[in-house]
């Protein structure tokens, strides 16, 4: 077992990881921008360094500082969280040159998975379900818009490399492709330093259904169920929960064998998330694959009774999963609580916290790293929060949620807890009746 493990990572990530180590009895090193001085992952890890400046490229995207820091340190392996190094295979290379363990997947490995052109192909090649498109990458508009004709508009053009919503535009016929193809071009390389994009058919008002997995070394892959995280807006996620309101017993069964075959295809070791598309008639297609923890993990451990960051540590030692999963024990549910202000386009709300109170009581668990009188920096990421609840069935977990809420005070800024509160009044959403377009059609007024 590691005896020291740096984070490559900030804020409430940091934090979490920071508590699975001091359970494992693993020294933890926190790392640092001069904005994130006064963040709690610094507090509470045994040791911290300043990497850099305030800005992400000098800081948590600096490699050699983070290596440095490793090695100054003592540390001999290196958990980059979610975001920012995560599925770098730049950073997972450099790590392996330098000796230390890199808690994710190897570089080919997150190579050939963060190419989603590539992963699509592998996963067809093995009898995954996968959406309709181009066999690989698409470098000009009149083969895109040959591939279009075949598979029927309307079709969607994605960065091969990227995630985020970036990259990505909806054509609903011919004659709007060339402009199509050529921004989401433009953004991709802009976004990811590589303009490749494909092309495949648009699932109109999909559910966005993933799949937990967790392999080891000795091929053994699990997976934890789904989760559902279709209340997202640009295609970031707010709400997820687990298990889906819509997902029968036959569909898990199906989704979780082929989200299990997929990555055993590959040789997956760690965790990670295979992402599907399901439409109306429950015909699911593999979209993705994410090759890290996820911002939402806390619904699958509270759904599964499963440290997935203790399961990821293991796993990186060289040791087998630990758990094997079960059936699902009640429902839980995950709000994102962002600094922002969501009758306001969900402008971003960075500033100092004047007033603070987390809720509490049975079911209920917060992941954050903010404090009263703490100051959210502008640099990074909005979140600030996550309050998961859990209940015996999804109506007991929306009745936790609500008073949850209610409970759940932060002044000084804006934040997303209004928003979460009317989705909660909301009957499609209670009645578990909503898809990716949910938030197209819901209007939220102060």
């Amino acid at each position: 077992m590691f005896k020291k493990i740096l984070i490559a990572n900030r804020g409430e990530i940091a934090l979490r990881i920071i508590r699975t180590c001091k359970e494992l009895g693993i020294k933890t090193v926190a790392v640092y921008s001069e904005a994130d001085e006064a963040c709690l992952h610094v507090t509470f890890a045994d040791e911290a360094v300043c990497i850099g400046p305030p800005s992400s490229s000098e800081s948590y995207l600096k490699i050699p500082s983070i290596i440095s820091a490793a090695q100054i340190t003592g540390a001999d392996a290196i958990h980059p969280g979610y975001g920012f190094l995560a599925e770098n295979a730049d950073f997972s290379e450099i790590c392996l040159e330098s000796d230390i363990k890199f808690i994710g997947p190897s570089p080919q490995m997150i190579n050939a998975m963060g190419d989603k052109a590539f992963a699509k192909d592998t996963m067809k090649k093995n009898g995954v379900p996968v959406i309709p498109g181009s066999d690989g990458v698409v470098t000009e508009p009149e083969e895109g818009k040959k591939i279009a004709a075949e598979i029927g508009y309307p079709v969607i053009i994605k960065a091969s490399a990227g995630g985020g919503g970036k990259g990505m535009r909806i054509v609903w016929k011919e004659d709007e492709f060339d402009k199509a193809f050529q921004m989401a071009s433009t953004e991709a390389g802009a976004s990811f330093g590589n303009a490749a994009v494909y092309i495949e058919k648009f699932i109109e008002n999909p559910r966005h259904i993933e799949i937990q997995i967790v392999g080891d070394s000795f091929g053994n892959v699990f997976h934890y169920g789904e989760r559902d995280c279709s209340i997202q807006r640009r295609h970031q996620k707010l709400i997820e929960e687990a298990p889906s309101p819509i997902i029968d017993p036959e569909t898990r069964r199906k989704m979780g064998e082929a989200a299990v075959l997929g990555a055993k295809s590959v040789n997956y070791e760690g965790a990670g998330t295979i992402e599907f598309l399901l439409d109306k008639e429950k015909n699911f297609y593999f979209m993705e694959m994410n090759t890290r923890i996820q911002v939402e993990h806390p619904v699958t451990e509270m759904a599964y009774d499963v440290d997935l960051i203790r399961q990821q540590i293991l796993v990186a030692a060289g040791e087998r999963v630990e758990t094997k999963p079960q059936k699902p024990v009640g429902h839980a549910i995950e709000f994102r609580i962002n600094a922002e202000d969501p009758f306001t386009d969900f402008r971003p709300s960075p500033g100092k916290i004047t007033s603070l109170h987390f809720p509490g009581g049975f079911g209920v668990r917060i992941d954050s790293h903010i404090y009263q009188s703490y100051t959210i920096p502008p640099y990074y990421d909005s979140l600030i929060a996550k309050l998961i609840v859990w209940g015996k069935n999804r109506e007991h977990a929306l009745a936790r949620a609500k008073r949850a809420l209610e409970e759940f005070t932060v002044e000084g800024i804006k934040t997303t807890i209004p928003f979460h509160l009317k989705v909660l009044e909301d009957g499609r959403f209670l009645s578990g009746n909503f898809d990716t377009s949910f938030l197209d059609k819901f209007k939220i007024e102060d």
